[in-house]
Formats: structure tokens, C-alpha cells, sequence
């Protein structure tokens, strides 16, 4: 794809550099993770924090994912339990968020936490971010590289879509391989998953050798990912359907469902991890040819299935 915005660059040596330097001056960066494009900041620095909430026009009442490379690296900043030294070992890094008791001398910023006395955290599996994290004295909060409520990227493009100039540097580190946001679960009291992703509860459960909880409370939010409406293209969209008109689009999954204009399939092979990868790609195609309804086939709540019903439901509204 040609790079029509200077502020996208490919990952170099020389790249490198001018990211670290933009990210010790507390400027505010675009960045490929595994799970989704992400807006990068120092997570001690409330310069940093604030330009993050106000590019995303994000509630303040929804906190960020601070990111490390390595276990090291948070000795100074959370509480660490059995529970979560045994997920780290088995998933890190990778697409997991953690939410611990934040310290009371850790230098992150308040506003990233919401001001909550927890602290998600993730070590991300990208190499880009991995390389850039292994350089910084500092963690980075990280959200999704789009503005609140609105569809995840998934490439450097659809950062730069979405904040035109206003970001003047994106890392292009290809397509996000997974391209769902991580799987965040809290490890403060009973372990609980406050939003799906692509690590199960089952898998959880497994390597904690106890029962994982799923979160039931809309109303309190202590993760990123628990707003009602999110992931959203902000058209009308309609869930579990069989079959659509001709003037809508629909969204599939599996071989039974023909083959159209409107037509829009996540994965032919019924392959759900495909289908994950897809559907924040397909979300904006639809958008830029300008369809003003979105019908959804049902799709297998199963694996990262749930995740991706989670993201269909909150881009609906209907959580």
C-alpha cells in the first residue's frame, strides 16, 4: 500500500531513535502491538497522559493499559501476587492484561488509572513495541490508536486516518496479528475477566488450577474495554441475523452464506482466530462505502468467539 501521510515510518535503526526521543519528551506516538494499533505515552508523565485523553476525546473515567517489557520493570509500580506470576510465566508477553493494586509510590500518572488504586498492565509481543519498551526507562499507557468509542486499528493507515496530522509519528509494524484488544482480567481479589480477548478463561483457569470469574458489572468501570457502546463504526448494526436485503451489509462467517456485493465474510474456513483478525477490517470498509445499516450472522461463542461477540455487542450498543 503506498504511504500517502509523511507521519508514517517504517521500523529502523534509525526510526528507532526518533521514536525513543519523541516518547522522552513526552510526546505522543502511534505504535503496533499484537492485538491492535496503539497511542503510546509515558505513563509517569502527565503531559503524555493528558495529550493521550484528549486526542482519543476518552471519558476520564476510563482508564489505560500501562505496557512494560518485562517483569522487572514493575517491581515499583504494582503489587504482585502468586496468581499473577503463574499467567505471566504462561502468557507473557502477549495478549493479557493484568489489573493489580497499584502502589502507593508508583510514579504513574493518576489520570491513567482513572485515579482507581488498580493499574492494568500488559507486556506486549510486538517487536516493534518490545524493542522500543526495552529502550525507555519508563512504561508507556497505550490504548487503542483511535479516537473513544470508535472502531481499533489494526494498521499504521487506519491510525493515520484517524488522526490525520495530529499525530506527527506512526511506527508501521504491519497488520496487528490478532487483531482484537487483549483479554483483561483482575487479579486484586477472585480472578475475574473484565473483557474477553484472545486467551480463554478456560486457558486462564487451566494454569490457575482455580475458578475464573466473568465480570457481570457494567457499571463499574476499572478496565479499558467496559464502556456499553465501543468498538463502535457507529452504524446501526444488527446481531444474529440469517439474511439481509440487498441494501445492507452483512457480515458472515462459515461457507453457507453466498457470495455478494453486500456481502462481507470473516472467515470462509469458519476459522475464528481469521474471523478476530478481520472484523475491525471489515468494520471500516463497510463504513467507507457508506452502508447505513449492518446486519451480523451469528457467530460460534466459543474461543476467542467471545471475544469477538463482546466487541459485535458493544459496537452495537447492546451490552
Amino acid at each position: 500500500m503506498k504511504n500517502i501521510y509523511s507521519n508514517i515510518i517504517k521500523f529502523s535503526k534509525k526510526n528507532l531513535s526518533k521514536a525513543l526521543k519523541y516518547l522522552k519528551r513526552n510526546r505522543v506516538i502511534g505504535l503496533p502491538t499484537e492485538t491492535v494499533y496503539g497511542l503510546a505515552g509515558n505513563a509517569y508523565s502527565s503531559q503524555a497522559i493528558k495529550k493521550i485523553y484528549k486526542l482519543k476525546g476518552r471519558p476520564r473515567i476510563n482508564p489505560l493499559i500501562v505496557h512494560y517489557y518485562d517483569l522487572s520493570r514493575i517491581q515499583e509500580d504494582v503489587v504482585i501476587k502468586d496468581d499473577f506470576l503463574k499467567l505471566y510465566k504462561a502468557f507473557c508477553p502477549g495478549p493479557l492484561t493484568f489489573i493489580l493494586k497499584r502502589k502507593k509510590s508508583s510514579k504513574i500518572y493518576k489520570l491513567a488509572c482513572s485515579n482507581l488504586p488498580t493499574v492494568g498492565i500488559r507486556f506486549p509481543k510486538h517487536r516493534v513495541a518490545k524493542k522500543i519498551l526495552k529502550k525507555l526507562n519508563f512504561p508507556l499507557a497505550m490504548p487503542s490508536a483511535n479516537k473513544s468509542n470508535a472502531v481499533s486499528p489494526v494498521t499504521s493507515f487506519d491510525v493515520a486516518e484517524e488522526f490525520k496530522k495530529k499525530i506527527k509519528l506512526i511506527i508501521n509494524g504491519g497488520r496487528s496479528k490478532i487483531g482484537i484488544e487483549s483479554t483483561v482480567i483482575n487479579l486484586v481479589n477472585k480472578p475475574t475477566i473484565l473483557r474477553p480477548g484472545a486467551i480463554s478463561k478456560k486457558e486462564i483457569g487451566r494454569i490457575l488450577k482455580k475458578k475464573v470469574f466473568i465480570n457481570t458489572n457494567s457499571k463499574k468501570i476499572n478496565s479499558p474495554g467496559m464502556l456499553k457502546k465501543h468498538y463502535s463504526p457507529n452504524i446501526p448494526m444488527i446481531l444474529d441475523k440469517k439474511r439481509v436485503g440487498k441494501n445492507h451489509a452483512f457480515i458472515t462467517f462459515g461457507k453457507k452464506y453466498k457470495k455478494s456485493k453486500n456481502t462481507f465474510n470473516l472467515s470462509e474456513n469458519s476459522d475464528l482466530k481469521i474471523a478476530a483478525k478481520n472484523l475491525y477490517k471489515t468494520f471500516r470498509l463497510i463504513k467507507k462505502m457508506k452502508y447505513k445499516k449492518i446486519y451480523v450472522a451469528k457467530i460460534p461463542n466459543i474461543g476467542i468467539g467471545v471475544a469477538i461477540n463482546d466487541r459485535l455487542k458493544r459496537a452495537a450498543g447492546k451490552r
